[in-house]
């Protein structure tokens, strides 16, 4: 199952690309699919090393639950491929 994983926004490296938290774990991914402005503290949904959207603070927690609520091992294999991915 693929699913899109909200993250938080911890650095903006560059118009292209942001570092992003979720549960402890950064990860630097694409921002070129999106075209609002992103700041530090904003929450995207991240799929495959790219952020898909912004959302907002509770429509993150509320995912973030729901993914939870499918079972760990989904949850914990999504965290380990966003853990894995790399954006060149």
């Amino acid at each position: 199952m693929c699913l899109g994983v909200p993250a938080q926004i911890v650095e903006i490296q560059d118009a292209s690309r942001a570092t992003v938290s979720i549960s402890g774990v950064t990860r630097a991914v694409s921002t070129d699919l999106l075209t609002e402005q992103l700041s530090v503290g904003d929450w995207v949904l991240i799929h495959v090393g790219f952020a898909l959207s912004v959302i907002d603070a509770d429509e993150a927690a509320e995912t973030l639950k729901q993914i939870q609520q499918l079972g760990a091992n989904t949850f914990e294999d999504e965290l380990e491929s966003f853990s894995t991915s790399q954006i060149e």
